[in-house]
């Protein structure tokens, strides 16, 4: 069975954290990855910082080859990089371990994961790689994927409860009968943290019923 990892690591754990140092007011989140023959291409979004310190504040990383900014929307960056395999850190233990980045956000404060692999040998090798090559992570999280009526529909437990207490709450109502707080308070955890849940289990829902994969 498919299986969510949800773990937390320094910002330094992970190639493009460095960049707090020059950056300690900025937000990184990935947007993909695209693995290539002998190195992997990230996308990412930065927000919180200003267009002349984007690429510059990327210019020398440990494992970085290259950065580049693709695109900007509203002030937020979308950048294209490239770093060697050889590095090794979360990145690499990923890429050996074969797990899919669902979610990745990293602020000067560490990076919050949300990982996916297709079964539980997956999630083991994974922090047994953590383990034997000293990356440092805490996992907070491992949630199997569940079927939402229906096949594709597939949803971690927390997204689940969270969307469904939004929905019983009135948090969609126009107007709104509860606020993201109200709901955070009841779940237990940040703002935050709730809208990652409610975005990210709304985006595999309209994935899994109104866009055509084919």
């Amino acid at each position: 069975m498919a299986t969510v990892v949800e773990f937390r690591s320094p910002a330094d754990a992970f190639p493009l954290g460095t960049v707090f140092e020059n950056l300690p007011g900025a937000t990184v989140e990935l947007e993909r990855l695209v693995p290539q023959e002998s190195f992997v291409v990230p996308y990412f979004w930065v927000r919180g910082a200003d267009a002349d310190d984007i690429e510059a504040a990327f210019e020398s990383h440990s494992g970085v080859n290259s950065v580049v900014l693709v695109d900007s929307v509203d002030g937020e960056f979308l950048l294209r990089a490239a770093w060697a395999r050889e590095y090794v850190g979360v990145l690499s233990a990923l890429a050996e371990t074969n797990l899919s980045v669902l979610a990745a956000t990293g602020t000067a404060s560490g990076w919050a994961f949300e990982v996916r692999g297709e079964t539980r040998a997956d999630v083991s090798a994974f922090r047994a790689y953590c383990q034997d090559n000293d990356i440092p992570i805490e996992i907070t999280g491992v949630h199997a994927l569940l079927a939402v009526r229906g096949e594709g529909y597939e949803l971690t437990d927390t997204q689940r409860e969270a969307l469904v207490l939004a929905y019983e709450r009135g948090y969609f109502d126009s107007p709104r009968r509860a606020s993201s707080a109200d709901i955070a308070a009841e779940l237990g955890i940040s703002q935050q943290s709730l809208s990652s849940r409610l975005r990210r289990g709304q985006r595999r829902l309209v994935g899994a019923t109104l866009v055509d994969g084919d």
